[in-house]
């Protein structure tokens, strides 16, 4: 608990006013806003209702901002995240649509393995960050922010079309399932109650489908947005309210909403897209080289990647000397004024 109280508490999450990096994207204006298959649910528990990237979703419930992220961090909070976009690419050459798009080596991928990966454009910027899994079933699993839900849809749809007039064999489908994030030490463990399937068998960013408290169907990937241990259920929409309340009768866990979320990945060190990266941001920049993976580049990329990096640098080398600047002048003017 001190741990995350020492850190919100500067931030000012211990008064009313949410984050400024999430009030940016929040407004309480609830016209036209798509709805999720927990909107009602959320309604009945007491959430607080706003406009998040085109979705009307809960900030918080009847507990505090703070006791939700702490409970989080001891227990196990359970965020509805069915804002986000589902898609299954398809086909025999589905690696190479996907490896046309995105950094990193999506083709050494083991069976229901994942990873965090990121859509960038010819400068090397980030259009998006997703998470793409290689699944048993023979396709890929992708799952990307909400905000981006458009470009990124257009983006994979006009690569599917290319490739598909070149004679490729890929498609693509949107996967209408709601998503629900299960985020805390305890959340296996809660987990497993409903599940046949042996979750230590289950580790980090791998994925299977099973049945989960009755619902079939389901698949399940062992990651989160929070820096804790979690599972993330893609559950299919009639089977969604079924299972959020069999979550709820374990004492162990509560329901969180996007203030709580934004202040578990802030502390967690993790970016949210559009306020810490977005497309004029390159993989270094965010430091997420890690994602870029091994793959054998060309001369030309090798060439563009040489300039982004040096222009890194050089904003790098730029704002170091910007803040002796700042401190120097700061310094002489105390000494000056005293």
């Amino acid at each position: 608990m001190q741990r995350a109280v020492s850190l919100v508490a500067p931030l000012g999450f211990l008064r009313p006013a949410l984050p400024a990096a999430l009030s940016r994207s929040l407004s309480c204006a609830q016209d036209k806003l798509r709805r999720t298959p927990l909107y009602d649910f959320h309604l009945a528990h007491g959430g607080r209702m706003v406009a998040f990237a085109g979705w009307s979703l809960p900030v918080q419930y009847r507990d505090s901002h703070v006791d939700s992220h702490l409970h989080t961090r001891r227990h196990c909070s359970l965020f509805d995240v069915s804002h986000m976009l589902q898609t299954k690419i398809f086909g025999c050459d589905r690696v190479k649509l996907m490896e046309s798009l995105v950094v990193g080596d999506i083709a050494e991928l083991k069976p229901n393995q994942g990873t965090l990966s990121l859509f960038t454009n010819e400068a090397g910027g980030i259009l998006d960050d997703l998470i793409v899994t290689n699944t048993a079933e023979g396709y890929l699993y992708v799952v990307s922010n909400a905000g981006c839900w458009d470009k990124d849809l257009v983006l994979m749809q006009d690569k599917v079309r290319e490739l598909q007039n070149g004679g490729s064999d890929v498609g693509l489908e949107v996967v209408d399932n709601a998503l629900l994030a299960l985020q805390g030490p305890t959340a296996a463990q809660v987990l497993q109650a409903g599940v046949a399937h042996d979750l230590r068998k289950l580790p980090f960013m791998t994925s299977a489908v099973m049945e989960v408290f009755g619902v079939s169907g389901c698949r399940v990937t062992r990651c989160g947005y929070t820096g804790e241990d979690g599972m993330e259920i893609s559950v299919p929409v009639a089977g969604a309210v079924h299972m959020a309340m069999a979550l709820l009768q374990n004492p162990e866990v509560k329901l969180a909403g996007l203030a709580a979320r934004d202040s578990l990945r802030l502390e967690a060190g993790l970016c949210l897209y559009g306020n810490d990266i977005d497309e004029h941001t390159t993989p270094v920049e965010g430091s997420l080289s890690w994602t870029l993976g091994d793959q054998p580049v060309t001369a030309l990329q090798f060439v563009q990647a040489g300039e982004g990096y040096l222009a890194s640098l050089n904003l790098y080398f730029l704002n170091v000397l910007l803040f002796f600047f700042h401190y120097k002048l700061r310094t002489f003017s105390m000494a000056f004024s005293g």
